[in-house]
Parts: structure tokens; C-alpha cells; sequence
């Protein structure tokens, strides 16, 4: 079943009076289910590409449909309402709120969300579970450490249930150990609930991991290979 559908997708960025294609024309379909790394030379387009399938950054021309629904031309009200709901983000900055735990953390968006407070406590607790932060519930960002920042930040992602996982170099801040941890937590997810992820990377660890490897060069897909 396809979940993102892109037809002649481009972004222009005008620098100094000089046009930057910076995405070029892609067609792009993803299924659920798929584990996808997008790679690439820096400036080729992968984090463009990422922002636009995900509504933060609107594209100069094209189109982009989301379980059929055609995001490309909404209004920021309405992109701020369909981000909440269908789409999971995880950043190479964790951007996880430093004042909340690691279950408010995840417990935050479900808030946004108007879900009952028991159901927010209980999903919380078992996506911390599942990313194998059992009994880090009630600390804080600052005591934990980056692999474990960023898997309570695939927590919050999952928290909403998403269509798709949006992961932009999500293993850059992070050692070789927590890596793999994170990767192999994320795989599993994958497997187990066929969420469907979606990574920018340059990272080889991810590449190898990933069942659909996009390259990108000057804003253009030159490959796309499916592995068993």
C-alpha cells in the first residue's frame, strides 16, 4: 500500500540572485512498511526532500500525496494539524524538551493530541519499554545519554502512531554502540509493527541496515535499489 507519492517534485532556492535546484523533478512512491535510507553527497537535496515529505518546507512545484491526500498546496494550519497525526520526526539533534521527563517527552504530542491522560500514561510507558527505557520514565533529558536521548526521541515519534517515520541523520550525534542500538530497535519496530521508516544519512551503518537504498546527486534520483 503506498503511503507517500511524490509526481515532479522540485524546490528552488533563490541565493543572491542565483536559482539552487535543490530538489530536481522527483518521482517518488513509498510503501507501508518500507525502510528507506536517502543518500547522498552534502547539498544533494536529502534533507530538502525529507522537509517536504514531512510539510515542513513547501515545494516550488510538484505535488505530494500522503495516504492519497495531496499536502502540497495546505494552508500552515492545516499542515500543523495533518503533521500531528500522520507524521512521526526524528532529529539529529533529539530536540526533546530538557524540563520534561523521558515519558512527558513522549506523552508530549498525544497531550497536543487531546488524548485521554491514562492513555497517554500507557502508551508513554510501553514505547519506553519497547526502545528499552524501562524505569527511565521520570528522568530527564540532561541525566541520559545521546543513544538514550534519541531513542526516547523514536518513542515520541511512534507516540502518535503515524503513517511513516521521518529520521534525518538521526545517527550523526551518536558512538558506534548506541548506533547499532538504535538502529537494531528501529528495525525491529519495522518488523514488528510495519511502521514505515524513512532516513537522510550518510551514514553506512544505516545504509547497510536499510531494505531501500535512494541515491540522490544534484536534487535527482540516479539510483534506487531494493534489497531482500
Amino acid at each position: 500500500m503506498e503511503v507517500i507519492k511524490t509526481s515532479n517534485l522540485t524546490k528552488i532556492y533563490n541565493n543572491s540572485a542565483v536559482e539552487v535546484h535543490a530538489v530536481n523533478g522527483i518521482d517518488l512512491s513509498i510503501n507501508k512498511g518500507e525502510f528507506t535510507a536517502i543518500k547522498g553527497p552534502s547539498g544533494c537535496g536529502k534533507t530538502t526532500l525529507l522537509n517536504m515529505l514531512g510539510g515542513l518546507d513547501n515545494p516550488t512545484t510538484g505535488k505530494i500525496e500522503i495516504d492519497g491526500k495531496d499536502i502540497s498546496n495546505m494552508s500552515s494550519k492545516s499542515l500543523i494539524d495533518f503533521r500531528l497525526h500522520n507524521i512521526g520526526f526524528v532529529f539529529q539533534a533529539y530536540n526533546l524538551i530538557p524540563v520534561l521527563t523521558a515519558k512527558e517527552n513522549v506523552s508530549f504530542i498525544m497531550l497536543l493530541q487531546k488524548v485521554d491522560a491514562k492513555k497517554r500514561d500507557k502508551r508513554a510507558m510501553e514505547l519506553l519499554a519497547e526502545v528499552g527505557l524501562e524505569g527511565k520514565e521520570n528522568t530527564k533529558p540532561g541525566q541520559l545519554s545521546g543513544g538514550q536521548q534519541q531513542r526516547v526521541a523514536v518513542a515520541r515519534a511512534l507516540a502518535s502512531r503515524p503513517k511513516f517515520v521521518l529520521a534525518d541523520e538521526p545517527t550523526a550525534n551518536l558512538d558506534s554502540h548506541s548506533t547499532e542500538n538504535l538502529l537494531d530497535i528501529m528495525a525491529e519496530l519495522n518488523e514488528k509493527e510495519k511502521m514505515t521508516f524513512i532516513f537522510s544519512t550518510h551514514d553506512d551503518r544505516v545504509i547497510n541496515k536499510a531494505k531501500r537504498v535512494i541515491t540522490l546527486e544534484d536534487g535527482k534520483i540516479i539510483a534506487d535499489e531494493t534489497r531482500d
